[in-house]
This record gives structure tokens, sequence and C-alpha cells, in this order.
């Protein structure tokens, strides 16, 4: 029974998008590993940016300065 948990800072993603990562990464285990898909679980956890830190600053502080994780 797979299990994977993601993490990510509480920016705003939207349930469609919450949908699509949960579906990926089920076709992804089951593609790979040849797991049933109705055995795999995924939980996503969204973590405030307050609570998230990155090279010794919370991410809201970063954010506040402007750098993001934005795929440019």
């Amino acid at each position: 029974m797979p299990y994977v948990k993601l993490e990510l800072t509480r920016e705003g993603v939207t349930r469609g998008q919450k949908q699509e990562l949960i579906m990926g990464i089920t076709n992804l285990i089951t593609k790979v590993l040849h797991k049933d898909p109705h055995l795999t679980h995924v939980v996503i956890q969204e973590i405030e940016l307050d609570d998230w830190g990155y090279a010794g600053e919370q991410v809201s502080v970063l954010r506040e300065k402007g750098i993001t994780a934005d795929k440019k």
C-alpha cells in the first residue's frame, strides 16, 4: 500500500491542481511500481508560510522580498 505525503506552502493551490497532483502521483506509482491505484494513498499537507523556512528565513519573509518558487 503506497503512501505519498506531499507538503506544499499554502499559496493558493486550487482544488483542481490538487486533483491533478493526486492523479499524477497515483499514475506514476502505478506505472513505475506496478501498484494497484485503489491501494495508493496521496496526502497533500499545506504549510503556512510562517511555518516553512529556507536558507535561514521564513518563506513569508522571502515572499515579502519578492523571492518566489515560480518557474521562470
